[in-house]
Parts: structure tokens; sequence; C-alpha cells
């Protein structure tokens, strides 16, 4: 080993791990062994979908690499870290991620299956929510000025839609797609797409539109046992969304924006028909006589004292986090009319409102 090697080893056992957080407990060197048989079982399972000897070896040196201190998870850090100044080694392990021919979808597939074996519930939460990453430049795929939440501000950035398993038995990372900005589909950037390998048969999608096709996908093959699709306003507002959602059998629990309008009562409908004057009706309205819908924000201030309850929702730092939740059944407005029935699902909702937060 190098000296430049060395002196690598040495900061990175220095260096706390990328969370910051200090371990809970300390490891002894047998701990250190058996979680390394562990690790080594566990990527074993997945060495039959590789097409190549050496693809297998550089999956588990890359999966180590992830899993290390080092504070730049990239290749050739990685590749410093393990086999020193090797040029060889991160021209090798460059070509892997970049241009090896391997299928990432098996791969998926076979990770949900083993999350559905070890945590899978019937009642299981999928989590759906987008994630960005800082970049400098504008080479890597699907890079725009865009908001980061890494950072909570537009920014210089690369976007990703994850879904994450949650139930009582734990949680686990399910898929990922990268959002690719609707500018990147222009003519002016053709031959970014093509230095990036981006296939020409691929079309732009909201963020929503991929959580939505991830979570058809895991309904399609079945190996991850679930009830529920949990998601933020960023893709609460999108009515398309959630009943795609509804559609696929699912309930969801989602964060809407305050002007969404609701009914507190299904209003009565007009079928299409004759009307009283001019041409006939050719699509159903609500009876004119029927209340308003009401946004969420003027609902918010009718509510009766009655209609609030004080929870405690987790323990905090200062005590208790106590909120006060108010629960009212409503029917979302969808194209003028009620949100319609899906099988035996009905077309009201619950609205779960967060008033205000204390700590007692």
């Amino acid at each position: 080993m190098s000296a430049k090697s060395r002196r690598i080893n040495r900061r990175a056992s220095r260096r706390p791990p990328a969370s910051g957080r200090k371990p809970s407990d300390k490891m002894t060197v047998r701990d250190v062994i058996l979680s390394g048989d562990e690790l080594l079982a566990f990527h074993r399972q997945f060495q039959g979908l590789f097409q190549r000897r050496e693809q297998r070896i550089w999956s588990l040196r890359y999966l180590c690499g992830q899993l290390s201190n080092l504070e730049r998870k990239t290749i050739e850090p990685i590749v410093l870290a393990q086999s020193g100044a090797d040029p060889n080694a991160i021209r090798g392990m460059q070509q892997f991620i970049g241009q090896g021919t391997w299928d990432s979808t098996s791969l998926m597939i076979h990770a949900q299956s083993l999350v559905g074996g070890w945590l899978g519930e019937d009642d299981g939460v999928v989590i759906v929510d987008g994630s960005g990453f800082p970049k400098e430049g504008s080479h890597s795929v699907g890079v725009a000025r865009q908001y980061c939440g890494h950072l909570g501000k537009i920014a210089n950035c690369q976007e990703g839609v994850f879904l994450v398993y949650a139930s009582r038995h734990g949680y686990a990372f399910l898929d990922e797609r990268l959002y690719i900005p609707e500018g990147w589909f222009s003519d002016t950037s053709r031959k970014r797409r093509k230095a990036c390998g981006i296939p020409e048969t691929l079309v732009f999608q909201t963020e929503p539109a991929l959580g939505l096709e991830m979570i058809s996908a895991l309904v399609e093959r079945g190996v991850i046992p679930f009830r529920w699709v949990a998601c933020d306003e960023s893709y609460g507002k999108i009515p398309a969304f959630l009943d795609g959602i509804a559609s696929l059998g699912k309930w969801y629990l989602a964060e809407v924006p305050s002007d969404t309008r609701v009914w507190l009562r299904r209003p009565a409908i007009e079928p299409p028909g004759c009307g009283p004057m001019g041409r006939p009706r050719l699509h159903p309205r609500v009876k004119p006589s029927a209340p308003r819908p009401l946004e969420l924000c003027a609902l918010l201030n009718q509510l009766p004292a009655s209609a609030w309850h004080r929870r405690i929702i987790k323990e905090g730092s200062k005590g208790p986090l106590m909120v006060e939740l108010a629960f009212v059944r409503v029917t979302p407005v969808r194209d003028q009319l009620p949100g319609a029935r899906l099988g035996d699902l009905s077309a009201f909702a619950w609205l779960a409102i967060r008033n205000q937060v204390l700590f007692e």
C-alpha cells in the first residue's frame, strides 16, 4: 500500500460517520467480523443477477464504499481508500458504474422481495418523496436550477423521487427515479441528452407521475404488502396522483394546500338531460341549490372548539410534543364535481387538521 493510501485510510479512521451521529454502542472486533460476514452473505443473494465475475467484484467494492465513513462517496475516493492510487482500479469502477451492462431493475425487484419478506405487513406504508442533490456545473444528468430540499432553496441540483417502506418491523428504501426537468427535452438540449446517454424514447414526466408509476409497479409485482401511501403537499396537491392511488385500491395520507376545496356533505347532482332553457346538458353538474364547496382555510375557522382534541404525537427533547387535532368527514372536489366513487370506496375522505404545536 502506498504512503498516500495509508494517509487516506488513517484520516478515514479518525473521521466521524457521514451522518454526524456518534455510534450508540462500541463494536468489538468480533462484531466487525460478523458484520462483514453478514454483508458478504447479503451481497451473494444478488451475484446471480450480474452477467460477469468482475461486475460482482466491483459491485461489492462499491457497496462497501457507500457504507464506509468516507466524506465523499464518489468513485475516486472509494477506490483510493480501498486500493490506493491505482488508475486502473479507478477506471474499472468508473466503467462498471457508467458504461457497464447490468440490469438494475432485476436488482431492485429482488431487493423489494427481500424487504417484503423481512418487513412486510398488510397495513404497511409506502412513502413517496423527492430529494435534491446539489451539483456544480451543467453536465450531470437532469441537473438544473430547481428547488433543492437538501438546501431548502432554489439551487443547481439533481432531483430524485424515492419510495420508502415502513411497517412495525422497520423501514427500507424500495425504488427510485431520477427526475429529468422539462427543459432537458427541448431541441436545444438534444446534444446534452445524447452526451449523458438519455434514451431517445424517454419522455418528460412530473415527479408525481414518476411516483405513481413506481407505486403501480409495486402493486403489479405483489411482493410488497401495503395499505397506505403517504406524501407531502407537492404530491397531495395533484388530484390525478391521489385518484391514481385510489384506483389501485390503496388508501392515502396526503398533505394538501390550504386552498383545497371540499364539501362537508356530498351535494346533489343533476344528470345530463334537457334543461329549462337552451341546449340540453351533456355532462352532470352540481345542483344550483347545493352549498358551495369551502376552502380548507375557511373550514378551519368554522370548526367549533369541541372539534379539537389534544394528543401527544412524540417525545421531544423538551418534553412531550402535543398538538391539537381535528378530524372532519369531507367530500373532495374533482372537476367541479364530487370525487368519483371507486369500487367499494366512497367519495368521502377524512380531513385531519393540525392546528397548534405545544410543548408541555
